[in-house]
């Protein structure tokens, strides 16, 4: 039988409660009416799945630009949620906990999973301590970085774990070496339906799926690779894209199903004629510099653009920059010639960090 939008799975439950469609549709109207902030985005999106029409619209997460509407066909939700259910081997009584803003596609996902695959689907308030609140022992869970953080103690209550929204930092992934727990960073965006990318960043402890490590990320089913003139990556998904998606990501492209990220095309650098990639000397500061920062390129008469530190808080700029110099895995070039601070990164709607405007709180853009 082919699955579409309008089949709920004999086997979904919401907060331990079994609904059928009818049943479904009076709970998205309960909370809109009565539930908190993020109960009410959940019926929200209940109500659009469950309109009988074909589309839902919506939110980019602003992350590289101005946030933006877009229609998503149902269909190839439900066509995504199967290849998660496929990649990562969650069948049927899967129980999974929510803990991101149903206002966003990833969100709005977790539900499409539990609905679709017959999940049994815990919800909890989307805030940086999600497993606070959480109950019991979980087969299936999706944070972005700061929850994993603020979760580490309780990260065993958890088998599968997905990483998403922005890239792990080094410091976050060796803390992940050594537990049980499979961790999973994942690539993708909303107009690709969330993830269409894996890679294992820990060891499996047991004989578990993909069980090595890798820098790589690995296609999800019907998912295949390319890159165009500029190194960027270029997705083809015709069971959850109607065009081929041209993304601004960089990449060293290793098949048509697995590559290794490099950064983002639109944060290259070019300082004297040298292209640098920020999330690559990032990835090497991040082992000194324990606030948030980023790094990025402001321009310069004699360069064209010169190579500065953005620090979030108070830091001490002559006593870091003279640590960042003496670092043997950054070259000349890569040494920032400036650190600024800010008492907090200016961040988008889904709270990623927003270079651009961060830059303009500074006077630099």
């Amino acid at each position: 039988m082919e699955l579409t939008y309008k089949f709920i799975h004999p086997k979904f439950k919401f907060n331990g409660n079994h609904y059928d469609y009818q049943e479904l549709l009076e709970l998205a109207y309960s909370l809109v009416k009565e539930g908190e902030d993020y109960e009410m985005a959940i019926g929200d999106f209940l109500l659009d799945w469950l309109d009988g029409s074909k589309t839902v619209h919506v939110s980019t997460s602003g992350s590289t630009g101005v946030p933006k509407i877009i229609p998503l066909q149902k269909n190839h939700m439900v066509n995504s949620a199967l290849a998660t259910g496929e990649f990562f081997k969650m069948k049927a009584g899967t129980k999974a906990l929510h803990c991101l803003p149903t206002s966003f596609i990833a969100g709005k996902m977790m539900l499409v999973r539990a609905i679709v695959l017959g999940w049994d689907l815990q919800c909890v308030v989307p805030n940086s301590h999600p497993m606070d609140l959480a109950k019991g022992y979980y087969d299936f869970v999706a944070m972005v970085p700061l929850q994993v953080e603020n979760s580490l103690t309780s990260i065993d209550q958890i088998d599968t774990l997905i990483v998403g929204g922005a890239p792990m930092s080094g410091k976050l992934i060796s803390k992940m070496a050594s537990i049980s727990t499979v961790v999973f960073e994942t690539y993708g965006m909303t107009e690709t339906i969330t993830h269409i990318a894996a890679k294992r960043i820990n060891v499996a402890q047991e004989n578990n799926i993909h069980n090595e490590s890798s820098l790589n990320f690995n296609a999800l089913p019907e998912v295949a690779f390319s890159k165009d003139h500029r190194g960027c990556l270029v997705i083809e998904a015709p069971h959850i894209s109607d065009v081929v998606v041209v993304t601004n990501d960089l990449v060293n492209l290793i098949s048509n199903t697995e590559f290794e990220w490099l950064g983002r095309y639109d944060n290259v650098i070019n300082s004297g004629g040298l292209k640098l990639i920020p999330e690559q000397i990032e990835t090497q500061l991040a082992t000194i510099v324990t606030n948030r920062f980023f790094v990025t390129g402001i321009t310069d008469a004699t360069l064209g653009q010169k190579l500065i530190l953005v620090v979030e808080g108070q830091v001490d700029s002559s006593s870091l920059l003279k640590d960042i110099k003496s670092m043997n895995s950054l070259n000349k070039y890569q040494i920032p010639k400036e650190i600024y601070t800010l008492p907090k990164l200016i961040e988008t709607g889904s709270g990623k960090v927003n270079r651009a405007e961060s830059l303009r709180a500074l006077g630099l853009n």
